[in-house]
């Protein structure tokens, strides 16, 4: 966990100032940089379910995967423009986002009581988004040295290490026959699409697609936004989100246990709104409380809302479609959900961009806000509260 989420961390977060200082990328360019991870995870399901769940064991397929992307990534760092940059990266999202639903998988497979104990191990993948942060704010200060190609040469050395290391985890064989002939129906992951037949769950589904319209907007535009706006070492101080996320991630057992799926889910989501408001209102000077205070939010926003979901979807998924529910859920939220999002972030960023790099940011953050505060009311009438049973 500490490794899959570090090698994310080191360039996703400072991928849109970079694309915009050292490529000179406009808005839809950074958000067709963005939708890459959509684009990984709307295809995560269709390999998920046809090997994962069926012919191979994840922990290999797993080392395979990041192999691979460490020479994506490293060839991705030494791109001089957006058009050579970003086949690289678009391979490579299609490559990683797999591997989130593995490491869920594996995770799940060693578990005994998943509500409980995952909460535990997840917060290790937290840990290493934040050492990336620090590394690239604090240590290097690659964003004020305009040194941000650097990440991508960071993330493709630990990419690799990680492919390694991927063998040396607890076994986990498939568990579907691999004798059987796979149907059409196997090999798309489709038998996850029966918890749909739930209405509890399909509205979470339906709910994590929207939500994630929102998401995508703090993706693409949130360590932009703090550099153009004049924070200093706004990566460093955005790790402080991931350590609200980990001390959230402590008291989420806790929650779920004693009110619910309902208020939990409602916090997350709510969360994101007044984050985004936050945003709308802070600056680099008297309100710099708002920002830090926006950032803070994430341990709520990303815990009640995400890790949630991925704890509700093993809770309903049968023994046999783990991972491919893990996947489902992955496309609905970082597919389906972030495509749409990213897509409209970087419609609005160029509306409401002018020349010379001026930004109208207080509508850049107040239409997300108001989406996500719309998703909330429609999850609040229709959700009805569950608690998870050991």
């Amino acid at each position: 966990m500490f490794l899959e989420f570090f090698v994310w961390g080191a360039w996703f977060v400072t991928m849109g100032t970079y694309l915009s200082t050292a490529l000179s990328s406009n808005g839809d360019e950074i958000s067709a940089a963005y939708s890459t991870q959509s684009l990984g995870a709307i295809i995560a399901p269709f390999i998920i379910g046809l090997i994962a769940d069926r012919y191979f064991a994840a922990q290999r397929i797993l080392g395979f995967l990041h192999l691979a992307g460490a020479g994506l990534m490293y060839y991705a760092a030494q791109s001089g423009s957006f058009s050579s940059f970003f086949p690289f990266i678009l391979v490579y999202m299609i490559l990683y986002m797999p591997t989130i639903a593995l490491v869920n998988s594996i995770s799940f497979r060693q578990m005994k009581d998943p509500s409980i104990e995952f909460a535990q191990i997840r917060l290790w993948g937290t840990i290493g988004w934040i050492i990336a942060g620090l590394l690239i704010g604090y240590l290097f200060k690659w964003e004020s040295k305009g040194l941000l190609q650097n990440t991508f040469y960071m993330a493709s050395g630990v990419s690799a290490f990680l492919g390694f290391f991927s063998f040396l985890l607890p076994d986990t064989p498939p568990a579907m026959n691999a004798q059987a002939k796979p149907t059409l129906r196997d090999i798309l992951g489709l038998d996850a699409l029966l918890l749909l037949k739930d209405k509890n769950f399909l509205v979470f589904f339906i709910s994590s697609i929207m939500i994630c319209i929102p998401l995508a907007f703090y993706y693409q535009n949130a360590n932009l936004f703090l550099n153009n706006i004049g924070m200093e070492n706004a990566a460093g101080n955005m790790t402080f989100g991931q350590v609200s996320e980990v001390f959230f991630m402590l008291l989420l057992p806790l929650f779920l246990k004693r009110f619910g799926l309902k208020l939990t889910f409602l916090l997350g989501m709510g969360a994101w709104a007044l984050r985004y408001l936050l945003f709308a209102l802070g600056d680099s000077g008297e309100n710099t409380w708002m920002l830090f205070t926006g950032i803070l939010l994430h341990g709520i926003c990303y815990d009640f809302f995400f890790v949630s979901g991925q704890i509700y979807t093993d809770y309903k998924a049968g023994v046999k479609f783990k991972s491919a529910a893990q996947g489902l859920i992955t496309l609905a939220t970082y597919g389906v959900g972030m495509f749409i999002g990213f897509w409209l972030a970087g419609i609005i960023f160029d509306h409401y961009t002018a020349d010379a790099g001026r930004y109208d940011w207080k509508m850049i953050w107040i239409i997300p806000a108001g989406i996500a505060t719309v998703v909330m009311i429609m999850f609040a009438l229709v959700f009805k509260n569950e608690k998870i049973k050991s």
